[in-house]
């Protein structure tokens, strides 16, 4: 990257001015800090000491709800008045007895406050892939029905999510998210049965119906987006730091449901993502070997190909491939990745199954020549998954040139951060600092965060004409309409500001 200053025209998305470095992307100081990171390889707190303040650009693979912790949702549900139910593994609602209120509880029951949090989330998982006769598989995504009667928190979850993000120097979030408008009258589509040739006529009754519903979601979403700047004081003296990380939303079909109800899901997020900038691309979660997602992938990436045909301007990012040997049948590990992106998927969330599909090669050869990115998601497919170390599809992927980014999937659930998988991809994976740079800035570079890019060449930073000089009035004038470009732009003054801070701790000049 040229070595110059963007100027004061440089804003991130909250349009805050940015103060600028002098020099930006110095390969003496980023080898200085390779070294302090290549000393500390073998030991994961200092690795985390020097990794946390780290710039690590976008997560792009992060559910709102299992972002959050079960501390924090049962702290709301206190102050809701919800109890804690008869087995002790979730809450409801009241009346109860008083010995079942929350803070009650917890004052008189401390083993039990810390198995219901452990009923919540996958803590006690993390070294292994199951314990008590339960696998990691099964604990996580139970974990949901236990915390997920709680509702009304979107404005919380918001503010928790960004509040981690900010802590851990991720600067966006594009957040799997659902509004309850929309989400309410999913299962209402009933358990018919329905064919690809039957897709085109439901369409058009779906969209008709439900057309309506898309502003009131809209209506939903900016109430709760105010009631989270508020909490942090956005837009104020006051605001917390928080307030600066970028987000926007993908909105993310129901997959392990009857097939009408899948559909339903997907024309509303087609729908809510077609007209909402908010809402940045589309996306299809829950388990991948539940019974019906197995059964009906074809028939999903059916609909999803009629999808995209309607709506070529929403963008597609698909947990594909997040099954491995032995947890599904031999037909369901073949394809799965190929047939996402066959049907238009830009990114590949999770991807972990890649080396049982017949075609891995050609997939992959695929996803480098177009610039498809992998999710690639290192405590979430060791605790669920078992995958992870050697056995992690990591490195093949690199080797094949595929883009890759690190995300965190379910941080609250999973009990990780941003900062644990950075940790993780040098401990395991064998990555560098010049590696986990690449990586944070793929994360933008890889985003659907809207407007053009900084760089026409994100490997080799070569940027678009515009900013061949970065002090010039037409870089300027480039950043200030291009959102993608000024988290980008920012995040190499990030780099440079951490770097420097690093050595100037270590008491070193590069």
């Amino acid at each position: 990257m040229a070595r110059c200053a963007l100027g004061a025209a440089l804003l991130v998305a909250s349009a805050a001015p940015v103060i600028a470095e002098p020099v930006l992307n110095d390969a003496a100081r980023e080898a200085a800090v390779a070294k302090l990171i290549e000393e500390a390889r073998e030991s994961p707190p200092a690795l985390r000491v020097l990794l946390r303040g780290m710039p690590k650009g976008g997560d792009l693979h992060n559910h709102l709800a299992g972002a959050i912790y079960a501390e924090d949702f049962l702290t709301w549900a206190a102050a809701k008045g919800l109890c804690v139910d008869e087995a002790g593994l979730s809450v409801e609602p009241p009346p109860c007895p008083a010995e079942r209120a929350i803070d009650r509880f917890a004052a008189t029951n401390e083993f039990g406050m810390d198995r219901l949090i452990d009923a919540m989330s996958t803590r006690g998982f993390q070294r292994g892939v199951g314990q008590n006769d339960v696998s990691g598989h099964t604990q996580f995504f139970r974990s949901f029905d236990r915390f997920g009667k709680m509702g009304g928190e979107t404005a919380k979850m918001l503010t928790a999510t960004r509040r981690i993000a900010a802590g851990d120097h991720v600067s966006y979030l594009e957040l799997d998210h659902n509004t309850n408008t929309l989400v309410s009258v999913v299962r209402a589509a009933g358990d018919a049965p329905i064919a690809a040739a039957d897709l085109a006529a439901a369409y058009a009754s779906e969209a008709k119906d439900f057309a309506p519903l898309v502003p009131r979601a809209r209506a939903e979403l900016d109430a709760d987006e105010a009631a989270s700047a508020k909490a942090m004081a956005c837009g104020t003296a006051a605001a917390e730091p928080a307030c600066k990380v970028a987000v926007h939303y993908l909105f993310q079909a129901l997959r392990a449901l009857p097939p009408r109800q899948v559909y339903r899901s997907l024309i509303l997020g087609f729908m809510m993502a077609d007209a909402d900038p908010r809402f940045v691309g589309v996306n299809i979660v829950m388990p991948e070997d539940a019974w019906l997602a197995r059964r009906d992938y074809g028939l999903h990436m059916a609909m999803i190909r009629f999808l995209v045909a309607k709506y070529p301007r929403v963008k597609l990012t698909l947990h594909a491939g997040e099954v491995t040997l032995g947890q599904v049948p031999p037909a369901d590990l073949k394809d799965h990745i190929a047939q996402a992106v066959a049907v238009g998927a830009k990114r590949i969330g999770h991807g972990t199954g890649i080396a049982f599909e017949d075609e891995a090669e050609d997939t992959m050869a695929r996803m480098a020549r177009e610039g498809i990115a992998v999710e690639i998601n290192l405590t979430s497919n060791a605790v669920i998954l078992g995958v992870k170390g050697a056995d992690h599809p990591m490195r093949l992927y690199r080797a094949h040139g595929v883009p890759v980014v690190l995300s965190t999937d379910d941080e609250g659930v999973l009990r990780s951060d941003m900062t644990n998988e950075y940790v993780r991809a040098v401990r395991e994976q064998g990555l560098t600092y010049p590696e986990l740079k690449q990586i944070a800035r793929a994360g933008l570079a890889y985003s659907f965060v809207p407007g053009g890019p900084l760089w026409s060449d994100p490997v080799a930073l070569v940027p678009v004409a515009a900013c061949a000089d970065f002090a010039t009035p037409s870089c300027s004038k480039y950043l200030a309409g291009n959102e993608k470009a000024r988290l980008q732009a920012d995040l190499e003054h990030q780099f440079a500001a951490y770097e420097g801070a690093r050595l100037a701790r270590a008491g070193k000049v590069p």
